[in-house]
């Protein structure tokens, strides 16, 4: 973390700690935001030529990653655009698409987008005319997506083996909550020079974000997504209704609570500048003091690097019960029993 906090402090990192840091960098796949850091702040030069060659080598990945979004969205556009199914880029791609400064550094694997549901259909059709085909094919599983889920089942381009998640909401259907998608769609901007594309707001974004590590329980890149999130408040921060508006919108799509969080462990864990006053207000989404300590117990074991030098004697159930806090959200208690159920005695036997 304190490398994420003060960059600067790594100059007089000893060989043995560079070499514990690359690794625990990598396994939280943040070696070329490192790399980003410490190049925004002129320190390269100070690192030691053995740590400067590994970060410099994630550096050229990511460049190359970087170029590699830019022409799938281009082929994900062209596959769409005679359907006129309009398109809002998610998570990466939008970062990526919107020159965000998170998105430098920042890998991932696949490409999120979001299209109305009643266009669902539309658009699965004319991706896989060019060449994406669905990746589960259990008859479960397609219904597990197309029923209950806020998106179609992955696809996979069957020649360059690219995944695309098509989303028409950011949570569950069964989720205990829901953000409306027609009010993220009719406040999303238009993505300057690319007609046809858009990305959410910039309070929707940070939210969303917040809503995917907080809520939909997705913490396999946990401190990654909270740098992302740490990135867009610092970068969003500086418009002057943005703070204001933050906790606004929170209330207006039921995303108190993993905003609550999102701030609390972005200033806690990164240091992240947050003005007292959106603090204050965002305490709105708090729970009461027993969950919070809970909460804080878990989430600050389960975003740190899943390495063995980042984890105590209790990381591993924190993990196992944000796992199962965030099935719990995800689905009413009797569907939730039947997923389960089938999935363990099913589905595994069919596999």
């Amino acid at each position: 973390m304190q490398a994420f906090r003060q960059a600067d402090s790594l100059i007089s990192l000893s060989l043995a700690d560079w070499d514990l840091l690359l690794r625990q960098s990598r396994s939280a796949n943040l070696l070329a935001r490192l790399y980003v850091l410490l190049d925004e702040r002129g320190l390269l030069e100070k690192m030691p030529p053995q740590a400067r060659e590994h970060l410099e080598w994630s550096h050229a990945t990511a460049e190359r990653h970087t170029q590699a979004v830019h022409w799938e969205v281009g082929q994900i556009q062209k596959a769409l655009v005679k359907s006129g199914v309009p398109i809002i880029l998610l998570k990466g791609a939008a970062y990526v698409m919107a020159n965000l400064p998170s998105a430098r550094g920042r890998l991932f694997t696949d490409i999120d987008i979001m299209v109305p549901k009643e266009s669902l259909n539309a658009a699965e059709a004319a991706l896989m005319l060019h060449g994406w085909a669905a990746t589960h094919h259990d008859a479960y599983d397609q219904r597990y997506y197309r029923t209950w889920m806020h998106e179609l089942p992955p696809m996979r381009h069957v020649r360059r083996s690219t995944v695309i998640d098509v989303h028409h909401a950011i949570l569950p259907e069964t989720a205990s909550i829901h953000p409306d998608p027609e009010k993220l769609r009719a406040a999303a901007c238009a993505l300057e020079g690319h007609e046809g594309l858009k990305v959410l707001a910039p309070a929707d974004m940070v939210l969303h974000s917040a809503a995917h590590l907080f809520h939909d329980g997705e913490l396999e890149n946990g401190l990654r997504d909270l740098v992302d999130i740490d990135s867009l408040l610092r970068h969003f921060g500086s418009i002057p209704s943005f703070w204001s508006e933050l906790v606004e919108r929170a209330v207006d799509l039921e995303l108190t609570r993993p905003l609550f969080y999102a701030l609390r462990y972005a200033a806690n864990i990164l240091h992240t500048p947050i003005p007292s006053d959106a603090m204050e207000a965002a305490k709105i989404g708090c729970p009461s003091q027993p969950t919070r300590a809970l909460m804080d117990s878990l989430f600050t074991r389960a975003l740190m690097p899943v390495h063995p030098s980042c984890s105590d004697a209790f990381t591993s159930g924190a993990r196992w019960l944000l796992y199962v806090r965030a099935n719990w959200l995800r689905m009413p208690p009797l569907l939730l029993a039947r997923h389960l159920f089938h999935k363990a005695f099913i589905s595994s036997k069919t596999d």
